[in-house]
């Protein structure tokens, strides 16, 4: 059976990304904090920024197909609220945590294998109250590029860069009413949505001469 690695795939963006990928007939490994709901994926409790678990989660992996690392926190930040504490979170979780994840389980991925990482729409346009997650956001746009450099030929590595989702998390806030105003097509996106371009990037036979890229899907509002 094929097989896929999701962090952060209890909840959100990654669990819609975990229901893909069984659907699709994948053996799925969630590595996040807590159990995936999903029936019949592999939970493995680690924290993404701990280098000695995330190390041990892979050791019993092998010819991963597909990782993606959805994994990612995006607590509201500005100049006059920023601390060392979040800049460590922010950046620990959504940077240091996709190279932990990536180091563990390239070793482990199958020859034509593919990375998926994610980035954000705010990485290009940055979003009112959100200084570091956006820095930390463009910096997965240009870890994506090293990456499918020093990866290539054997394993591809793009990233998506959504816009708003409604998600558990943005369905609680405001702020996602206000935003779809602004937004061409006149609505948030669905996690499944987003799921789909992840296995668009990262499904066999499909986008094989894609690498290196980040694929912005916000409905129109922002332009690469």
């Amino acid at each position: 059976m094929r097989s896929a690695v999701v962090s952060g795939g209890a909840s959100g963006m990654g669990l819609a990304c975990v229901r893909r990928y069984r659907t699709e007939g994948f053996g799925v490994t969630c590595l996040d904090l807590v159990a995936c709901p999903e029936a019949d994926v592999t939970s493995i409790f680690v924290d993404v920024t701990d280098a000695a678990a995330v190390r041990a989660a892979g050791n019993g992996l092998s010819d991963v197909a597909v990782l993606v690392n959805a994994a990612g926190v995006y607590p509201p930040t500005t100049l006059a609220t920023a601390t060392v504490e979040l800049y460590r979170r922010v950046f620990d979780v959504n940077v240091l945590g996709t190279v932990l994840v990536t180091q563990a389980i390239v070793p482990r991925m199958a020859v034509g294998g593919a990375i998926v990482n994610f980035a954000s729409i705010d990485a290009y346009e940055p979003s009112p109250g959100q200084l570091l997650y956006s820095a930390a956001k463009a910096a997965i746009v240009q870890l994506t590029r090293s990456l499918a450099q020093e990866l290539a030929p054997g394993i591809r590595v793009n990233a998506i860069a959504p816009g708003w989702v409604k998600t558990p998390g943005t369905a609680a806030n405001d702020r996602l009413t206000e935003a779809i105003d602004a937004i061409p097509l006149r609505r948030a996106a669905t996690p499944d949505e987003m799921a789909d371009l992840v296995y668009l990037l990262a499904g066999e036979g499909r986008a094989l001469y894609v690498t290196g890229e980040t694929l912005i899907a916000s409905g129109g509002l922002v332009f690469g």
